[in-house]
């Protein structure tokens, strides 16, 4: 399988290093994960596996909500590591679902990807998880890249925001202000009209959520 490029990803880089949004990038591993290769017994995302080829670890956008990226490389395996916990914890029945393979610093805020949803190509959707109380799911993007994209275009606009500077992120919470820059996903979309991400632990707010993405993209069309 070719190494799928990530123009998404190149993009939120930039945007990172135009906005002046501190970046921490650890090189590649000797020896990146490939793709496929399992992750507690469940395939890792074609995608992410082109990301760590490039990179082992990487905090983006630090300075306000940011993404943090788990490590793999030569060494340590945080990916398999922290979805061994989750699965293993009080709510194993939500992470058996997903690859946990980042998070928002400080916060039990989890991005990760849903292989039972891959493509023909393999790639997996993207789903922001709150494990907060019981926890719930919200659809994000089609594929890694496009989560890249769709957090460079959250970022261009939350700086843009009147509020930003005395509020910081909280003037554009992530993700349930920006349903609009969800809803110009169109696979995403069309998987979230078609029913597929609900399963009972997906919650009433993924419900809710979905109708607010189905909405919006019914606006922009």
């Amino acid at each position: 399988m070719a190494t799928p490029l990530l123009p998404g990803l190149d993009g939120l880089l930039d945007v990172c290093q135009r906005l002046g949004l501190r970046q921490v990038i650890h090189p590649a591993s000797s020896h990146p994960p490939a793709p496929g290769a399992l992750v507690e017994g469940t395939p890792l995302d074609p995608m992410l596996a082109s990301f760590y080829s490039r990179m082992s670890k990487a905090i983006l956008a630090a300075d306000v909500a940011g993404i943090s990226i788990l490590q793999w490389d030569d060494s340590v395996n945080a990916v398999a590591e922290r979805n061994r916990e989750m699965r293993a914890s009080w709510q194993g029945d939500l992470f058996a679902r997903f690859v946990v393979f980042a998070g928002a610093p400080f916060l039990a805020h989890y991005f990760a990807t849903m292989p039972g949803l891959a493509d023909a190509e393999g790639y997996q959707p993207v789903v922001w998880v709150d494990s907060y109380e019981e926890g719930y799911a919200l659809p994000l993007a089609s594929n890694v890249d496009r989560f890249f994209d769709l957090y460079a275009r959250y970022l261009e606009v939350l700086i843009a925001h009147e509020d930003y500077a005395e509020r910081g992120s909280a003037a554009l919470g992530f993700p349930w202000k920006v349903p609009h820059l969800v809803a110009r996903d169109d696979r995403l979309v069309q998987l979230i009209e078609e029913g597929r991400f609900d399963f009972p632990q997906a919650g009433h707010d993924a419900r809710t959520w979905a109708h607010q993405v189905s909405e919006a993209r019914r606006r922009i069309m």
